[in-house]
């Protein structure tokens, strides 16, 4: 099974028969994909389709997302039949009201990925012994954190937000001491991204998120409602929940690629105060993503079974004993 990514102007994409999908570029016919070899479809750039690719796809479980032309923002998402087992549903609904729960499971989320950040900071020390000093600043700070959430035993949720903005507010410091000068990443930004770093990171994330969308689907939850992150308009929390442990693990990539030069500051131009990453960047990129993503693409299809598994008896029978709040292992 493979990711069918789409990049540029002048695509036409059409069924070919019942089980296939052909692409066409300039009118010319350039060559069929068999459907059953789909995972999962990218979309960026000027593509054209019609409804009967849009239903073909929905009718096999082949996700879509549509990026933008050239921000890689995402513009839509289509996802296939909805799992039939409502309870699982049920079960997330009412966990999603149950503070004590939600706490526990934020608590649990937060430290994944505060220990996460930790060790990538750690492995940076012996790579770039230039920056042992705000790396050894962001170390302490998190340990420090670390110790007062696992510490914490009257937490509550905005406490956990409380450690978790302080986690990535030394995480960032550090992070950022990883890279060329010449590349401006001073810190987190987004909407838009401002830097090439910036911008690669906002990418990354959207696929993340597209992914355990797909995951939280495919097992029957809700994308929509989360524990950590609270519902809002337009929002996957529960997505956003998924990718919180997975965030360092990208972050560790992404710097992999500039440190390795499969992308640099010419891959990216600005428009507006928007840093953009253009096609032969894009190119590079999902090049090398496709061989990175399989393993956080298991650990969520794992962690979502898991979780709809500890749901599914809380809708069955809608009461208040309790539901283990973990469902969210180490990546």
């Amino acid at each position: 099974m493979a990711t069918l990514i789409l990049d540029g102007s002048h695509l036409k994409l059409r069924c070919d028969g019942a089980a296939a999908l052909a692409m066409y570029e300039g009118g010319e016919r350039r060559g069929t994909v068999p459907l059953k070899l789909i995972e999962r479809v990218v979309l960026q750039g000027n593509i054209q389709l019609d409804t009967s690719v849009l239903g073909r796809l929905a009718q096999t479980s082949v996700p879509t997302i549509l990026l933008g032309a050239r921000s890689s923002r995402r513009v839509a998402t289509l996802l296939g039949p909805a799992h039939r087992d409502a309870s699982i549903r049920l079960g997330q609904f009412q966990r999603s009201l149950d503070a004590a729960w939600c706490t526990t499971w934020s608590r649990r989320l937060v430290l994944r990925k505060a220990r996460a950040q930790l060790r990538l900071l750690r492995r940076a020390l012996d790579d770039r012994p230039e920056a042992r000093k705000p790396l050894f600043g962001a170390i302490e700070t998190i340990e420090a954190i670390v110790r007062s959430l696992a510490g914490d035993l009257g937490i509550v949720r905005e406490r956990v937000r409380g450690y978790e903005g302080a986690c990535a507010a030394a995480y960032f410091r550090g992070y950022c001491a990883l890279f060329a000068e010449s590349l401006a990443f001073r810190g987190r930004n987004r909407r838009p991204p401002k830097d090439p770093v910036n911008a690669a990171l906002s990418l990354v994330y959207t696929l993340l998120n597209f992914d355990a969308v797909r995951a939280a689907h495919a097992a029957g939850l809700d994308p929509m409602v989360g524990f950590y992150h609270r519902p809002a308009h337009g929002r996957e929390s529960l997505a956003c929940d998924l990718i919180e442990p997975l965030r360092p693990h990208a972050d560790s990539w992404i710097r992999m690629l500039f440190c390795d030069r499969v992308l640099r500051a010419e891959h990216f131009s600005g428009d507006n105060g928007e840093c953009l990453l253009g096609k032969a960047g894009r190119e590079r990129f999902y090049a090398v993503w496709e061989s990175h993503a399989p393993t956080s693409r298991r650990w969520l299809r794992r962690n979502c079974a898991a979780l709809a598994a500890a749901l599914r008896g809380c809708g069955d029978t809608l009461h208040d004993e309790p539901v283990e709040a973990d469902g969210v292992e180490d990546p």
